[in-house]
């Protein structure tokens, strides 16, 4: 092969990479926050994507000369990289759609607070929730761990590889559904101490008839969302851990539904 043949399929292999760790940055956690500038985020793509080119195996069939069936080659590796980042990401949204919960049954369900992630309005507990899970997020390295998984991404699916499956949606489909299920951990005991508020505010209520209990219960139940809130946050903190290492198996067993 001459020169300019192997500049070519250096190009076009760069080129592939560049758009699966471009899918990726756009929608992992903290690399695809949206106050990240769009030049840092390309910046970074190009950046992993030139230090990942020597470690990736050349594909076994040749790169498309095509300039159509090179685009849907393109397309492919940044669709990869979407589904990547959003496998990745769905636990912060269970954090956030549990803050939802608990805002909604305590009382702060009009208290509103712009998150710098996502530029978008959250409750009060859900922004808080989402910016401890976060900080922990970071403190046991999980932006190492999504890397060595970007890294990883390439051993198991190389360029021009890629094989979409009708599995592909069963496994989605049950990330999703744990989604939930995460989220209703998370609020449960603040959900459960809310509920035997309600139930002892009723009994009140039928006990004291003169009592006005529509005032009386906005800040007991406050109170004792709040009290609950800080006795669960130890708990949250090493529940948060498992499930972590959870969605790390979970983006590898996705990868793997992807994988030749």
């Amino acid at each position: 092969m001459d020169l300019f043949g192997l500049m070519q399929n250096q190009v076009g292999l760069f080129l592939l990479i560049f758009a699966r760790v471009s899918g990726i940055f756009s929608t992992a956690p903290i690399f695809g926050s949206r106050n990240v500038p769009a030049y840092l985020k390309a910046g970074m793509s190009l950046l992993f994507s030139f230090l990942l080119l020597p470690l990736v195996r050349p594909p076994a069939q040749p790169i498309p000369d095509v300039l159509f069936a090179y685009v849907i080659a393109v397309v492919e590796e940044f669709l990869l990289g979407l589904i990547f980042g959003f496998a990745s990401s769905l636990v912060f949204q269970a954090v956030q759609a549990a803050g939802t919960l608990l805002d909604m049954q305590i009382g702060f369900g009009m208290v509103n607070v712009i998150d710098p992630q996502s530029s978008q309005q959250l409750p009060l507990l859900g922004n808080f929730k989402y910016i401890l899970a976060l900080l922990v997020f970071l403190a046991i390295n999980g932006h190492h761990v999504l890397i060595t998984a970007l890294f990883s991404s390439f051993k198991l699916i190389p360029p021009l590889e890629t094989v979409f499956r009708v599995s592909m949606s069963d496994q989605i489909v049950d990330m999703v559904g744990e989604f939930f299920v995460i989220a209703v951990k998370i609020s449960l005991p603040v959900l459960a101490a809310v509920y035997l508020t309600d139930v002892a505010l009723g009994i009140l209520a039928r006990t004291m008839p003169q009592m006005n209990i529509f005032v009386v219960g906005i800040p007991v139940k406050i109170a004792v969302g709040l009290f609950v809130l800080s006795l669960a946050i130890p708990f949250y903190v090493v529940f948060l851990e498992v499930v972590f290492n959870g969605m790390y198996r979970d983006v590898y067993h996705l990868l793997a539904v992807f994988a030749p």
